[in-house]
C-alpha cells in the first residue's frame, strides 16, 4: 500500500487552506520530522539550546502557516521544504546566539566534518549557508540534496528518494556538491 497517497491528499487540502488538513497532517509526519531533526541536532556541538521537538514544531508551523499557504506537490516536496525550514531555523538561531554571545563579529576557522567536509559549529554554519545559497542559484536540485543531507541528516538513499532521483544521480550530485562547497568555503576563508 502506498503510504504517501493519504499524505499527498492532505497536502493538497492544505494548499486549498482546509483548516482540518493541518491537524490531520501532524500525526502523519511528526515522527519522521522528529527523527530528521534529532539526526541533524546530533551533529551540533553540545550545549545546543534548540531541541529536536522545538525545531520540529517551529518548522511545522512555518510549513502549515495559513497566512502563507504553500503548495506541496508530493511527500518528497513536503520533506524537502521541511529540511529547508529546519536549515533556516538553525541559521536564525545561530545568528541570534552569535549576536548575543560575541556582538555579531565572527571569524572563519579551519573547516572539517566527514560528511560534507565542514564543521557544523555556529561560525561554519554561516559559511555553509552562504555557500549553499550560491550553489542553489546555479544547481537548485544539488543544493536541495545538500540541505537534506547536511541539515536534515538524511542518508544519501533517503535524500534521493525524497528528491525522486536515482541513487546514482544522487551520488554524482553529492560528490559535485562536496567539491564545489569545499572550493567555495576555502575561497571565503582566504578572503
Amino acid at each position: 500500500m502506498d503510504k504517501s497517497k493519504p499524505l499527498t491528499q492532505i497536502l493538497s487540502r492544505l494548499t486549498d487552506s482546509d483548516p482540518q488538513a493541518a491537524q490531520e497532517l501532524a500525526p502523519l509526519v511528526y515522527e519522521e520530522l522528529r527523527s530528521l531533526a534529532s539526526a541533524r541536532l546530533a551533529q551540533e556541538k553540545p550545549g545546543q539550546t534548540l531541541g529536536a521537538t522545538a525545531l520540529v514544531h517551529e518548522a511545522y508551523l512555518r510549513l502549515v502557516d495559513v497566512d502563507r499557504a504553500q503548495a506541496f506537490s508530493s511527500r518528497g516536496h513536503f520533506f524537502a521544504a521541511a529540511a529547508e525550514a529546519m536549515r533556516r531555523i538553525l541559521i536564525e538561531s545561530a545568528r541570534k546566539k552569535k549576536a548575543q554571545k560575541r556582538g555579531g563579529g565572527w571569524m572563519r576557522n579551519e573547516i572539517i566534518d566527514s560528511a560534507l567536509a565542514v564543521d557544523s559549529g555556529t561560525d561554519h554554519l554561516f559559511a555553509v549557508d552562504e555557500a549553499l545559497s550560491k550553489l542553489a542559484a546555479q544547481e537548485p536540485q544539488t543544493a536541495r540534496l545538500v540541505e537534506l543531507r547536511f541539515f536534515a541528516g538524511l542518508t544519501l538513499p533517503q535524500a534521493a528518494e525524497m528528491l525522486d532521483i536515482s541513487l546514482r544521480t544522487a551520488n554524482r550530485q553529492w560528490a559535485y556538491a562536496r567539491a564545489w562547497l569545499r572550493r567555495e568555503l576555502d575561497r571565503c576563508q582566504q578572503s
